[in-house]
């Protein structure tokens, strides 16, 4: 009698749920997408026919089906679905959880899967709560995440749970999911009235879903609402129901970093078009244009370097612009010096060549400076041989002495080595030249000693 009120209460619920919610699937046979891990012959479903489900972890952006997996697992290996937020649930909460997955499987045989929604929102001593029940079976821990689990779940429950990365769905799978939506009429629309939904309206909705089946179904939800005179949904209902969606970025999570990843590269690459793409992904998502400003300031320096010296000036112009006159005015300095990162000559030997030079000043802390090239502001110095010898080379024929200026233990490293393309290859003949001449000048004072 208790499961029939239960069952009831669930269905009346379920009803005035949103339509995302109403319209997760219950079996293997209703989900749409992630053929990868769920289609035929692949390691999900092999695990659920099997009956031989892994503590795991699925990792994918919002909507891809995290949650609706995790209670079609349930669903299909008979086990008990116990919901756990990050935000509500406590240690208290871990642990009356653990002793009723106890009573439930000595009791009745039935298996628990504890669904952490969000676990990288769970703090250490949160996810470490799991760890001895996860160790010994006691129960299934299946936790959903946005984020790289690598970055945001503790290393010793990583080890002891499978990560299974979902993908967003197809337009194609979008458009499954918003028709089966259209026609259910025990959870879809179809149960209040007969809705159609326009090819150009459908065609629109499946493109700005961009991969996520919640964005899709609660934009329909919306767009029926509004087209409920005649039931007709045309693509002015999805434009309004979907306003301005939010684009998808977290400016502390990893997508941040894969955008800023993807316009260094493009500007890089001297791929213009997708630079100020990207740029304008993040501009428009909110990210601090300062913080873009001083990834281009970076960038000319590491990516353009000497190849065009104008570079570093523009970077800092844009930066200084954005911080004068701010956003929306300032954003056309960053689209100004992105584009011109982009096509700009492209040389990484500044940003090799520091690096060499790093290493060795590492690895020789302690090198005396040469005598000759030290500062000697006392007597004293002078008397012990601080700056003797040395040639100023203003005075000197081309104003070049032919000086080393390394420790003895460098001399003749060569740490700068510019490229052929920009100003480089004119820098690159200028050294060149200066170092056959020291070569010539080292070779005519050795003669000399020698004569001597």
């Amino acid at each position: 009698m208790t499961d029939m009120f239960e069952q009831q209460a669930a269905r009346r619920l379920r009803q005035v749920a949103p339509l995302a919610d109403r319209m997760r699937p219950d079996s293997l046979a209703e989900f749409v997408g992630q053929a990868h891990l769920v289609g035929p012959g692949h390691v999900l479903r092999r695990m659920i026919e099997d009956d031989a489900v892994e503590s795991m972890i699925l990792w994918g952006p919002p909507g891809t089906g995290k949650t609706s997996l995790a209670q079609v697992i349930a669903n299909e290996t008979g086990s008990e679905f116990v919901w756990f937020s990050a935000v509500t649930s406590g240690i208290k909460d871990v642990k009356e959880a653990v002793a009723a997955a106890g009573d439930r499987l000595a009791l009745h045989g039935r298996r628990t899967i504890l669904f952490c929604d969000e676990i990288h929102r769970f703090n250490k001593v949160q996810q470490d709560a799991f760890l001895p029940h996860v160790e010994k079976g006691l129960l299934t821990l299946i936790g959903a995440t946005t984020e790289n689990p690598s970055f945001e779940v503790v290393s010793a429950l990583l080890s002891r749970m499978r990560v299974y990365v979902l993908k967003p769905l197809t337009e194609e799978e979008i458009g499954v999911v918003v028709d089966r939506a259209l026609t259910d009429a025990e959870r879809g629309l179809a149960g209040s009235r007969a809705f159609t939904l326009v090819p150009d309206a459908r065609s629109f909705l499946q493109q700005v879903a961009a991969g996520d089946a919640r964005t899709a179904l609660n934009t329909l939800d919306v767009a029926a609402r509004l087209a409920r005179a005649d039931g007709r949904i045309g693509k002015g209902h999805v434009e309004e129901a979907l306003q301005q969606r939010a684009l998808l970025y977290d400016k502390g999570g990893e997508e941040h970093f894969n955008i800023i990843s993807a316009l260094h590269k493009s500007l890089r690459g001297s791929d213009p078009d997708a630079a100020l793409y990207w740029l304008a992904r993040m501009l428009e998502a909110g990210e601090d244009p300062l913080y873009v400003a001083r990834r281009m300031v970076r960038f000319a320096s590491e990516d353009v370097g000497l190849a065009d010296p104008r570079a570093l000036s523009l970077a800092v112009a844009a930066r200084d612009a954005v911080h004068f006159i701010g956003l929306p005015e300032g954003e056309l300095a960053l689209a100004e010096a992105a584009v011109y990162l982009a096509t700009a000559p492209k040389s990484n030997a500044l940003y090799r060549a520091y690096g060499r030079a790093r290493d060795d000043a590492r690895a020789t802390p302690a090198e005396p400076v040469p005598l000759h090239i030290r500062n000697a502001p006392t007597k004293l110095m002078k008397d012990l041989g601080y700056g003797g010898g040395y040639r100023y080379d203003h005075d000197e024929a081309e104003a070049f002495s032919g000086q080393t200026h390394l420790p003895a233990r460098l001399e003749g490293a060569r740490y700068y080595e510019p490229t052929q393309r920009g100003h480089e290859a004119e820098i690159g003949r200028r050294l060149e030249y200066w170092r056959e001449r020291r070569e010539r000048r080292t070779k005519e004072a050795a003669e000399a000693e020698g004569n001597a």
